[in-house]
């Protein structure tokens, strides 16, 4: 489970997956297991971190356990039965369910996938046969293990090639990450975004010169990424390859080496898409990075970049063994020996899900190119119709939205309304560090986020992104939100996906206000703090009309 859940949504999962034993980190992992027992079916607690413990002893009994008591257990059953590990090993099939993986849950509560062995194999063997992973490479471990991606590439891919995984502690992940300069990677779109964000502002906090040198080698990387990208490419000119080598060691070599990529020799996205426009920065940077498409229910991946066929607006081709269909509605459908055998106690929604020819309907409108690959526009529940009968997939013109350093978060809603309008969230690191230097004072994410010359900003790069955008489905009018859009609030997934309809629920009458045309609104949110508390927080916003 996440460990940022809610008590909750803790008590969620435990109860339908019908834990009998739970394992937690330290005190406060234990604290909120606690608090919903009563809730579950779980008879054992095992404490990875045992301070503090003794305090718990008198009131539990042995039903919290030290991880060193288990160890102690397994030994001595071990001594008492010897060859009971072996024979217990004997028994297991391929087939045996190797864990309950929990869905997303972007339109309401996660469901529980259960994977087998034989299907978290299949899919790491395709991924290797594809690209392969030499054993002496390194592998930074720090997505959280509740995700699939997580499992999939430090548990599954692992076993299969025996690569050299490390875990950083949390505190120095980034300092850590730096000095492993691991040789591939896996991270969903906001740690791309993050990471291009972080370049992009330390640049323009640089001087003049590194300025210069890193304007000219982008520019070059552009333009090799783009030759490199497109269907059909040549190979560039003797010229160009000397200029993208010399850009490379001039300015690009030493971005890489702050950010921990420098070794990178394949680079993975995927949970969601990454806009067309990180994705060709990150290339103009000479990082190999491609496109996953995948999801619990197929063990993470079905869908990967060839190294020698890499592009932007596609997810790639289907895996080794993998089959593709597009059904007559537009749905993307997948038959794989990696899809899941079902959802855990919830046979109605299998069926819904895993036809009788086995094909895995993904619940996402698509295409196939002639050449095979895959282009995926978003969930079908996502898709956006505008009341001329325009279809719009939000995810793209929310891709183009966050390509900026300053916006974080942008959820764009417009079904059956005449034009787009878009909730934005700033990014707070980034636009707190352009206030400063401007000189513009500024006491917290609230205050910082409603200045008339962040507003100002905000629509500069809103302008910017509708240059790239058709004349439908550019964005009219936008707010810049007073708080963030939280997991804890209900506004996204743990995977930090956007909960579309809870945004539109929850802002409703801010949403009519700017399609009534007024200038301001009064919002009022509620906000979780973190001893539980709900508070209402209420604040006038500016409209900004595009």
């Amino acid at each position: 489970m996440y460990r940022d859940s809610l008590a909750d949504e803790i008590a969620y999962v435990l109860s339908e997956s019908d834990a009998r034993v739970v394992l937690v980190e330290g005190q406060e992992q234990l604290d909120r297991v606690l608090e919903i027992i009563d809730k579950t079916r779980v008879e054992k607690i095992i404490v990875d971190e045992a301070k503090g413990l003794h305090l718990y002893r008198e009131k539990l009994g042995d039903q919290v356990i030290t991880f060193s008591d288990l160890l102690k257990t397994g030994k001595a059953l071990d001594e008492q039965s010897p060859g009971i590990y072996d024979e217990l090993v004997r028994d297991l099939d391929p087939d045996d369910v190797a864990g309950f993986f929990t869905t997303s849950g972007t339109t309401g509560r996660p469901k529980l996938a259960m994977l087998s062995h034989r299907n978290l194999l299949a899919m790491a063997y395709q991924l290797n046969k594809l690209d392969p992973i030499e054993e002496d490479w390194e592998y930074v471990s720090f997505l959280p293990p509740a995700w699939v991606g997580e499992q999939m590439m430090s548990i599954a891919l692992h076993f299969m090639t025996g690569f050299r995984v490390n875990f950083p502690e949390s505190e120095t992940l980034w300092r850590d990450f730096r000095e492993i300069a691991p040789h591939f990677l896996f991270a969903p779109p906001r740690i791309w975004e993050r990471i291009a964000r972080d370049v992009m502002a330390d640049i323009r906090d640089s001087d003049p010169v590194k300025r210069l040198a890193y304007e000219i080698a982008i520019l070059i990387g552009y333009r090799a990424a783009k030759s490199r990208l497109k269907p059909g490419k040549r190979r560039p000119s003797l010229g160009w390859r000397i200029l993208r080598y010399v850009a490379y060691w001039l300015a690009l070599r030493s971005i890489l080496d702050k950010k921990g990529l420098k070794r990178v020799r394949r680079a993975y996205t995927g949970g969601a898409m990454l806009g067309p426009d990180y994705f060709l920065y990150f290339h103009a940077l000479s990082v190999n990075l491609k496109q996953i498409y995948g999801q619990t229910e197929v063990a993470g991946i079905a869908v990967v970049h060839p190294d020698d066929d890499v592009r932007p607006e596609t997810v790639g081709k289907p895996l080794p063994e993998t089959e593709l269909r597009i059904s007559e509605d537009g749905e993307i459908l997948i038959r794989s020996p990696a899809v899941m055998k079902g959802y855990y106690r919830n046979p109605g929604a299998t069926r819904k899900t895993i036809d009788p020819e086995g094909w895995l309907h993904t619940g996402d409108i698509g295409e196939i190119t002639s050449d095979g690959h895959l282009v995926v526009h978003d969930r079908a529940k996502e898709i956006i119709t505008l009341s001329n009968g325009t279809k719009v997939a939000p995810q793209v013109v929310q891709n183009k939205l966050k390509f900026s350093p300053y916006i974080a978060e942008a959820a764009v809603i417009g079904e059956n309304r005449p034009y787009l309008i878009a909730i934005l969230n700033i990014d707070y690191p980034t636009v707190s560090r352009w206030a400063e230097h401007r000189g513009i004072a500024f006491t917290s994410y609230s205050d910082l986020s409603q200045k008339p010359e962040v507003l100002s900003l905000l629509r500069e790069e809103v302008m910017r992104a509708n240059r790239s955008l058709h004349e439908e489905i550019r964005v009219r009018r936008f707010v810049s939100l007073f708080k963030e859009f939280h997991p804890d609030d209900g506004e996204m997934t743990r995977t930090r996906k956007l909960r579309r309809r809870v945004i539109e629920q929850r802002y409703k009458e801010l949403i009519e206000a700017m399609y009534h045309g007024d200038d301001e609104a009064l919002v009022c949110a509620e906000i979780r703090l973190e001893d539980g508390r709900r508070i209402a927080v209420e604040r006038k916003v500016r409209i900004i009309t595009v």
